[in-house]
């Protein structure tokens, strides 16, 4: 017996007539909310160029335009389009990266300054190191060996 006569496979039949029209509106319909969709609109209303590298899109490769919301807000939808700009995917993916770098995801940090990292500043205490000596204040590198008591220097026993 041969191994393609036992495997059934099932027939493929048309669905009624009913069905297929059943089929045919749901896609009318959803083509239709896609059209009122924002993205359809800005398409409309803008050229199709990125702006921010100014590339031109048309065609298939429209799809690689984007629309950007403004102030990060998906639910802000203008009708003038004011809270939109057209980025291709690549300006669109540093755009929102740049806005993860202030750190400005859950809205914890203010847009003024970006979020600490877990990567330690070299700069951080800079302001400190630079202030001079008519402040008051003797950085750690203008504060000579010689100027430290006989109590500050470390023993050979301290284990710190």
């Amino acid at each position: 017996m041969d191994m393609l006569s036992t495997v059934m496979r099932p027939k493929r039949t048309r669905p009624d007539p009913e069905k297929q029209e059943q089929i045919l509106a749901e896609q009318r319909r959803d083509a239709e909310l896609r059209q009122k969709g924002y993205r359809e609109r800005a398409l409309a209303m803008f050229p199709h160029v990125c702006a921010s590298c100014g590339r031109e899109f048309s065609g298939k490769r429209l799809r690689e335009l984007t629309v950007h919301h403004k102030d990060h807000n998906h639910q802000n939808n203008p009708a003038d389009g004011s809270n939109w700009e057209l980025l291709c995917v690549y300006c669109h993916d540093h755009e929102h990266e740049k806005y993860l770098m202030k750190g400005l995801v859950d809205g914890s940090a203010s847009p003024g300054r970006p979020a600490p990292s877990g990567i330690g500043n070299p700069f951080e205490n800079l302001d400190n190191l630079l202030k001079t000596k008519s402040d008051g204040v003797a950085s750690p590198q203008q504060e000579s060996p010689k100027s430290r008591s006989p109590s500050d220097k470390p023993k050979a026993d301290d284990v710190s």
